[in-house]
Protein backbone atom coordinates (compact mmCIF):
# COMPACT_ATOMS: atom_id res chain seq x y z
CA UNK A 1 0.00 0.00 0.00
CA UNK A 2 1.55 3.29 -1.10
CA UNK A 3 1.75 6.29 1.21
CA UNK A 4 -0.75 9.06 0.36
CA UNK A 5 0.13 12.62 1.44
CA UNK A 6 -2.72 15.12 1.20
CA UNK A 7 -1.47 18.69 1.46
CA UNK A 8 -3.44 21.84 2.22
CA UNK A 9 -6.21 23.17 4.36
CA UNK A 10 -7.66 21.33 7.33
CA UNK A 11 -10.56 23.53 8.37
CA UNK A 12 -13.79 23.34 10.30
CA UNK A 13 -17.04 23.30 8.33
CA UNK A 14 -19.80 25.09 10.24
CA UNK A 15 -22.77 23.34 8.68
CA UNK A 16 -26.22 24.89 8.72
CA UNK A 17 -29.14 23.15 10.39
CA UNK A 18 -32.68 24.35 10.96
CA UNK A 19 -33.65 25.77 14.33
CA UNK A 20 -37.35 25.30 13.70
CA UNK A 21 -39.48 23.91 10.91
CA UNK A 22 -40.28 27.25 9.34
CA UNK A 23 -37.31 29.30 10.64
CA UNK A 24 -39.74 32.22 10.85
CA UNK A 25 -37.38 34.05 13.19
CA UNK A 26 -34.60 33.90 10.60
CA UNK A 27 -32.16 32.25 13.01
CA UNK A 28 -29.84 29.68 11.47
CA UNK A 29 -27.91 27.25 13.65
CA UNK A 30 -24.50 25.84 12.73
CA UNK A 31 -22.74 22.69 13.94
CA UNK A 32 -19.01 22.05 13.54
CA UNK A 33 -17.72 19.29 11.30
CA UNK A 34 -14.14 18.52 10.24
CA UNK A 35 -13.46 19.54 6.66
CA UNK A 36 -11.22 21.14 4.06
CA UNK A 37 -10.86 19.42 0.69
CA UNK A 38 -7.37 17.91 1.19
CA UNK A 39 -8.29 16.88 4.74
CA UNK A 40 -11.43 15.24 3.40
CA UNK A 41 -9.32 13.27 0.92
CA UNK A 42 -6.90 12.25 3.67
CA UNK A 43 -9.85 11.06 5.76
CA UNK A 44 -11.38 9.27 2.77
CA UNK A 45 -8.19 7.29 2.21
CA UNK A 46 -7.76 6.67 5.94
CA UNK A 47 -11.31 5.44 6.51
CA UNK A 48 -10.92 2.99 3.63
CA UNK A 49 -7.83 1.57 5.31
CA UNK A 50 -5.13 3.34 3.32
CA UNK A 51 -1.73 4.64 4.44
CA UNK A 52 -2.91 8.24 4.74
CA UNK A 53 -0.99 11.33 5.91
CA UNK A 54 -2.21 14.91 6.26
CA UNK A 55 0.35 17.68 5.63
CA UNK A 56 -0.40 21.30 6.42
CA UNK A 57 -0.80 23.68 9.33
CA UNK A 58 -3.49 24.31 11.95
CA UNK A 59 -3.85 26.83 14.75
CA UNK A 60 -3.19 26.12 18.41
CA UNK A 61 -6.88 26.68 19.10
CA UNK A 62 -9.88 24.51 19.89
CA UNK A 63 -10.66 24.08 16.19
CA UNK A 64 -7.11 22.93 15.42
CA UNK A 65 -7.27 20.35 18.20
CA UNK A 66 -10.66 19.24 16.87
CA UNK A 67 -9.23 18.82 13.37
CA UNK A 68 -6.20 16.83 14.51
CA UNK A 69 -8.34 14.46 16.60
CA UNK A 70 -10.90 14.08 13.81
CA UNK A 71 -8.20 13.17 11.30
CA UNK A 72 -6.68 10.65 13.69
CA UNK A 73 -10.11 9.15 14.31
CA UNK A 74 -10.42 8.66 10.54
CA UNK A 75 -7.17 6.70 10.43
CA UNK A 76 -4.96 9.57 9.22
CA UNK A 77 -1.38 10.04 10.41
CA UNK A 78 -1.04 13.69 11.51
CA UNK A 79 2.74 13.79 12.03
CA UNK A 80 3.02 16.15 9.03
CA UNK A 81 0.26 18.47 10.29
CA UNK A 82 2.07 21.35 11.99
CA UNK A 83 0.84 23.80 14.64
CA UNK A 84 1.13 27.59 14.70
CA UNK A 85 0.06 30.26 17.16
CA UNK A 86 0.36 32.98 14.50
CA UNK A 87 -3.12 32.43 13.03
CA UNK A 88 -6.33 30.56 13.74
CA UNK A 89 -7.62 27.41 12.11
CA UNK A 90 -9.79 28.29 9.12
CA UNK A 91 -13.59 28.12 9.28
CA UNK A 92 -16.06 27.62 6.44
CA UNK A 93 -19.75 28.34 7.02
CA UNK A 94 -21.78 26.08 4.74
CA UNK A 95 -25.47 26.66 4.01
CA UNK A 96 -27.49 24.01 2.20
CA UNK A 97 -30.51 24.52 -0.04
CA UNK A 98 -33.48 22.15 -0.22
CA UNK A 99 -31.62 19.98 -2.75
CA UNK A 100 -28.50 19.64 -0.61
CA UNK A 101 -26.39 22.03 -2.70
CA UNK A 102 -23.93 24.25 -0.87
CA UNK A 103 -22.99 27.90 -0.52
CA UNK A 104 -19.82 28.90 1.36
CA UNK A 105 -18.57 31.76 3.50
CA UNK A 106 -14.88 31.42 4.49
CA UNK A 107 -13.00 32.88 7.46
CA UNK A 108 -9.46 32.39 6.23
CA UNK A 109 -7.45 35.51 5.35
CA UNK A 110 -4.94 34.57 6.61
CA UNK A 111 -5.53 31.36 8.50
CA UNK A 112 -3.08 28.80 9.83
CA UNK A 113 -3.10 26.66 6.68
CA UNK A 114 -1.83 29.63 4.62
CA UNK A 115 1.32 29.99 6.77
CA UNK A 116 2.96 26.72 5.72
CA UNK A 117 6.39 27.49 4.22
CA UNK A 118 8.48 25.64 1.59
CA UNK A 119 11.21 24.68 4.06
CA UNK A 120 8.69 22.92 6.30
CA UNK A 121 8.47 20.02 3.84
CA UNK A 122 10.94 17.43 5.15
CA UNK A 123 12.85 15.09 2.86
CA UNK A 124 11.96 12.07 5.01
CA UNK A 125 8.27 12.62 4.27
CA UNK A 126 9.03 11.48 0.72
CA UNK A 127 11.38 8.60 1.52
CA UNK A 128 8.71 6.00 0.68
CA UNK A 129 6.95 5.65 -2.67
CA UNK A 130 3.60 7.35 -2.74
CA UNK A 131 1.01 9.81 -4.01
CA UNK A 132 1.00 13.57 -3.33
CA UNK A 133 -2.46 15.16 -3.52
CA UNK A 134 -3.40 18.85 -3.40
CA UNK A 135 -6.13 21.32 -4.43
CA UNK A 136 -6.22 24.89 -5.73
CA UNK A 137 -7.02 26.54 -2.40
CA UNK A 138 -3.28 26.43 -1.66
CA UNK A 139 -2.61 28.47 -4.81
CA UNK A 140 -4.64 31.53 -3.82
CA UNK A 141 -1.80 33.59 -2.28
CA UNK A 142 1.89 33.83 -3.13
CA UNK A 143 3.26 32.35 0.11
CA UNK A 144 1.16 29.21 0.24
CA UNK A 145 1.43 28.86 -3.56
CA UNK A 146 5.22 28.82 -3.26
CA UNK A 147 4.93 26.16 -0.55
CA UNK A 148 2.61 24.04 -2.67
CA UNK A 149 4.97 24.16 -5.65
CA UNK A 150 7.88 23.25 -3.38
CA UNK A 151 5.96 20.23 -2.11
CA UNK A 152 5.18 19.15 -5.66
CA UNK A 153 8.85 19.48 -6.62
CA UNK A 154 9.98 17.36 -3.66
CA UNK A 155 7.32 14.75 -4.37
CA UNK A 156 8.16 14.56 -8.08
CA UNK A 157 11.88 14.26 -7.34
CA UNK A 158 11.08 11.30 -5.06
CA UNK A 159 9.01 9.59 -7.77
CA UNK A 160 5.61 10.33 -6.25
CA UNK A 161 2.51 10.38 -8.41
CA UNK A 162 1.06 13.94 -8.35
CA UNK A 163 -2.72 14.26 -7.97
CA UNK A 164 -4.50 17.61 -8.39
CA UNK A 165 -8.20 18.18 -7.72
CA UNK A 166 -8.83 21.73 -8.97
CA UNK A 167 -11.73 22.24 -6.51
CA UNK A 168 -12.02 25.93 -7.48
CA UNK A 169 -13.49 28.26 -4.85
CA UNK A 170 -13.53 31.64 -6.59
CA UNK A 171 -14.39 33.56 -3.41
CA UNK A 172 -11.07 32.52 -1.84
CA UNK A 173 -9.05 34.31 -4.51
CA UNK A 174 -8.11 37.99 -4.04
CA UNK A 175 -10.47 40.45 -5.72
CA UNK A 176 -9.34 41.17 -9.24
CA UNK A 177 -7.00 38.18 -9.47
CA UNK A 178 -7.27 35.54 -12.17
CA UNK A 179 -6.99 31.98 -10.83
CA UNK A 180 -6.34 30.56 -14.30
CA UNK A 181 -2.56 31.14 -14.49
CA UNK A 182 -1.65 29.59 -11.09
CA UNK A 183 -4.04 26.70 -11.73
CA UNK A 184 -2.51 26.02 -15.15
CA UNK A 185 0.96 26.12 -13.62
CA UNK A 186 -0.08 23.39 -11.18
CA UNK A 187 -1.91 21.41 -13.84
CA UNK A 188 1.27 21.20 -15.91
CA UNK A 189 3.06 19.55 -12.97
CA UNK A 190 0.38 16.91 -12.32
CA UNK A 191 -0.06 13.29 -13.35
CA UNK A 192 -3.71 12.89 -12.30
CA UNK A 193 -6.18 15.77 -12.64
CA UNK A 194 -9.77 15.88 -11.44
CA UNK A 195 -12.09 18.60 -12.75
CA UNK A 196 -15.78 19.25 -12.33
CA UNK A 197 -17.69 20.34 -15.41
CA UNK A 198 -17.94 23.85 -13.96
CA UNK A 199 -14.16 23.96 -13.54
CA UNK A 200 -13.68 22.72 -17.08
CA UNK A 201 -15.99 25.48 -18.30
CA UNK A 202 -13.85 28.00 -16.42
CA UNK A 203 -10.62 26.75 -18.00
CA UNK A 204 -12.26 26.58 -21.44
CA UNK A 205 -13.81 30.06 -21.28
CA UNK A 206 -11.47 31.46 -23.94
CA UNK A 207 -11.01 28.23 -25.86
CA UNK A 208 -12.82 24.86 -25.93
CA UNK A 209 -13.05 21.76 -23.78
CA UNK A 210 -11.27 19.69 -26.42
CA UNK A 211 -8.39 22.18 -26.52
CA UNK A 212 -8.11 22.17 -22.72
CA UNK A 213 -7.97 18.37 -22.68
CA UNK A 214 -5.38 18.30 -25.46
CA UNK A 215 -3.22 20.87 -23.68
CA UNK A 216 -3.37 18.84 -20.46
CA UNK A 217 -2.46 15.55 -22.12
CA UNK A 218 0.26 17.16 -24.26
CA UNK A 219 1.81 18.71 -21.13
CA UNK A 220 2.31 15.32 -19.50
CA UNK A 221 -0.89 14.82 -17.51
CA UNK A 222 -1.55 11.09 -17.68
CA UNK A 223 -5.22 10.96 -16.67
CA UNK A 224 -7.99 13.57 -16.56
CA UNK A 225 -11.18 12.81 -14.64
CA UNK A 226 -14.16 15.02 -15.51
CA UNK A 227 -17.08 14.81 -13.08
CA UNK A 228 -20.54 16.26 -13.51
CA UNK A 229 -22.66 15.50 -10.45
CA UNK A 230 -24.97 12.56 -11.06
CA UNK A 231 -24.12 12.47 -14.78
CA UNK A 232 -21.59 9.95 -16.07
CA UNK A 233 -17.96 10.49 -15.18
CA UNK A 234 -15.68 10.90 -18.20
CA UNK A 235 -12.01 10.01 -18.24
CA UNK A 236 -9.33 10.95 -20.75
CA UNK A 237 -5.78 9.73 -21.32
CA UNK A 238 -3.44 9.37 -24.28
CA UNK A 239 -4.37 5.68 -24.37
CA UNK A 240 -8.13 5.65 -23.80
CA UNK A 241 -11.26 7.65 -23.14
CA UNK A 242 -14.45 6.40 -21.56
CA UNK A 243 -17.34 6.94 -19.18
CA UNK A 244 -18.46 5.47 -15.87
CA UNK A 245 -22.03 5.94 -14.66
CA UNK A 246 -22.32 6.63 -10.92
CA UNK A 247 -24.99 4.88 -8.82
CA UNK A 248 -28.27 6.71 -8.30
CA UNK A 249 -28.83 7.93 -4.74
CA UNK A 250 -30.90 10.56 -2.96
CA UNK A 251 -28.68 13.58 -2.34
CA UNK A 252 -28.61 14.84 1.24
CA UNK A 253 -25.41 16.90 1.28
CA UNK A 254 -22.86 17.31 -1.52
CA UNK A 255 -20.14 18.76 0.76
CA UNK A 256 -17.62 15.91 0.40
CA UNK A 257 -18.85 14.25 -2.80
CA UNK A 258 -15.85 15.12 -4.97
CA UNK A 259 -13.38 14.52 -2.15
CA UNK A 260 -14.86 11.09 -1.42
CA UNK A 261 -14.64 10.25 -5.12
CA UNK A 262 -11.03 11.28 -5.65
CA UNK A 263 -10.07 9.84 -2.26
CA UNK A 264 -11.59 6.52 -3.26
CA UNK A 265 -9.72 6.55 -6.56
CA UNK A 266 -6.41 7.47 -4.93
CA UNK A 267 -6.97 4.67 -2.40
CA UNK A 268 -7.37 2.24 -5.30
CA UNK A 269 -4.15 3.49 -6.91
CA UNK A 270 -2.32 3.14 -3.60
CA UNK A 271 -3.72 -0.36 -3.03
CA UNK A 272 -2.48 -1.37 -6.50
CA UNK A 273 0.97 0.12 -5.72
CA UNK A 274 0.43 2.28 -8.79
CA UNK A 275 3.46 4.54 -8.60
CA UNK A 276 4.19 7.26 -11.14
CA UNK A 277 6.21 4.88 -13.29
CA UNK A 278 3.38 2.32 -13.35
CA UNK A 279 0.43 4.60 -14.12
CA UNK A 280 0.66 4.03 -17.88
CA UNK A 281 0.32 0.29 -17.32
CA UNK A 282 -3.02 0.90 -15.60
CA UNK A 283 -4.13 3.27 -18.36
CA UNK A 284 -3.44 0.56 -20.93
CA UNK A 285 -5.87 -1.78 -19.14
CA UNK A 286 -9.22 0.06 -19.21
CA UNK A 287 -11.04 -2.73 -17.38
CA UNK A 288 -8.84 -2.22 -14.31
CA UNK A 289 -9.10 1.55 -14.60
CA UNK A 290 -12.89 1.52 -14.84
CA UNK A 291 -13.15 -0.88 -11.91
CA UNK A 292 -11.19 1.62 -9.80
CA UNK A 293 -13.38 4.47 -11.05
CA UNK A 294 -16.56 2.55 -10.21
CA UNK A 295 -15.22 2.03 -6.69
CA UNK A 296 -14.57 5.77 -6.45
CA UNK A 297 -18.07 6.52 -7.74
CA UNK A 298 -19.58 4.40 -4.97
CA UNK A 299 -17.51 6.39 -2.47
CA UNK A 300 -18.89 9.64 -3.87
CA UNK A 301 -22.44 8.33 -3.90
CA UNK A 302 -22.17 7.27 -0.27
CA UNK A 303 -20.91 10.73 0.67
CA UNK A 304 -23.78 12.65 -0.94
CA UNK A 305 -26.35 10.50 0.83
CA UNK A 306 -25.01 11.48 4.28
CA UNK A 307 -24.52 14.82 6.01
CA UNK A 308 -21.16 16.43 6.67
CA UNK A 309 -17.69 15.82 5.26
CA UNK A 310 -15.73 13.26 7.34
CA UNK A 311 -18.98 11.84 8.67
CA UNK A 312 -20.17 11.04 5.14
CA UNK A 313 -17.03 9.20 4.03
CA UNK A 314 -17.39 5.42 3.68
CA UNK A 315 -15.38 2.59 5.10
CA UNK A 316 -14.87 -0.50 2.96
CA UNK A 317 -17.79 -2.18 4.73
CA UNK A 318 -20.14 0.65 3.70
CA UNK A 319 -19.65 -0.05 -0.01
CA UNK A 320 -21.71 -2.59 -2.00
CA UNK A 321 -18.68 -4.21 -3.59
Amino acid sequence: MLKVISFGEALVDMLSSKVSENQSDGIEQFAKYPGGAPANVAAAVGKLGGNSYMAGKIGTDMFGAFMRQSLQNAGVNTDYLLDTDEANTALAFVSLDSEGERSFTFYRNPSADMLFTPDEFEDQWFSDAGIFHFCSNTLTASGIREATLAGIDKAKAAGFLISFDVNLRSNLWPAGSDPAAPIWQALMLSDLVKLSQDEMNFLAAATSQDEVLQRLLDSGVSLVLLTDGSNPLRYFSQQNTGTVTPPTVKMVDSTAAGDAFIGGFIYQLAAMDCQHSELNTLLNTPDRLEKALRFASYCGAHAVSHKGAFTSLPSINDLPL
